[in-house]
């Protein structure tokens, strides 16, 4: 109803995904992604899912007064803050949030993971890691994620490989769009997508192995892509 009429709506979540007093079991079916389901008639809605306090700060300072519908997700757990490579905070400073721009958090030349919210510093941590093993991989945090930054898409479509990591269902989560987004688009590296897929007890941090997206399963995913 707020799409027919054109309202301006801003709506969080703070309960999305499957970490530390997350969602629990009976929500790991839930379809985040359907709240970008209208037509293409032109009104502007946007899902956010930042990866850090910074860049909550970030988003919704650069958002609170724009049209369309905004709907921004987090969870209730403490997530570390994301450094850049010199250590500092990569979303603090003169950062600012632009809607629809992904970030470039480590660049690679082996292939790239695209994660977005309490998934990014995980993800990070598993880049860090392949890099001292020799495998040069790139990391995407998108914290837009029903838009295609056309950009960023083109250096992730030319890599050997791409990986989605993401606390959001496997069936429904942005994994499942951003195969078609780079067909569209005729890209063709390797694809691959880490997301939730099997119940569990929600609201505790060992969802995440549980769930093979943690650093150890984002690891043994690129391996067994670069292998």
């Amino acid at each position: 109803m707020a799409r027919l009429n054109k309202s301006n709506l801003l709506c969080h979540f703070s309960h999305a995904g499957i970490d530390d007093m997350a969602d629990n079991t009976c929500h790991f079916g839930i379809n985040n992604m359907f709240a970008d389901n209208g037509l293409d008639d032109g009104y502007p809605t946007h899902l956010f899912f930042p990866a850090d306090a910074n860049q909550m700060t970030a988003c919704v300072k650069a958002v609170f007064s724009n049209p369309g519908l905004r709907f921004i997700f987090s969870t209730r757990s403490k997530v570390p803050m994301v450094l850049d490579e010199s250590g500092n905070d990569l979303f603090g400073g003169d950062y600012v949030f632009v809607p629809g721009k992904d970030d470039v958090v480590r660049e690679g030349t082996a292939g790239y993971i695209v994660a977005f919210g309490d998934a990014v510093y995980r993800a990070l941590d598993a880049v860090e890691r392949l890099k001292q093993e020799g495998i040069n991989v790139g990391l995407i945090n998108k914290g837009t994620l029903n838009v295609v930054d056309e950009v960023v898409m083109a250096k992730i479509g030319a890599s050997p490989f791409v990986i989605t990591v993401e606390p959001f269902n496997k069936r429904t989560g942005l994994g499942s769009r951003f195969g078609t987004w780079l067909l569209e688009r005729g890209l063709t590296p390797k694809f691959a997508t880490l997301a939730t897929h099997e119940e569990g007890c929600g609201g505790l941090w060992e969802q995440y192995p549980h769930q093979g997206i943690d650093p150890v399963g984002i690891m043994n995913k690129v391996k067994q892509l670069v292998g």
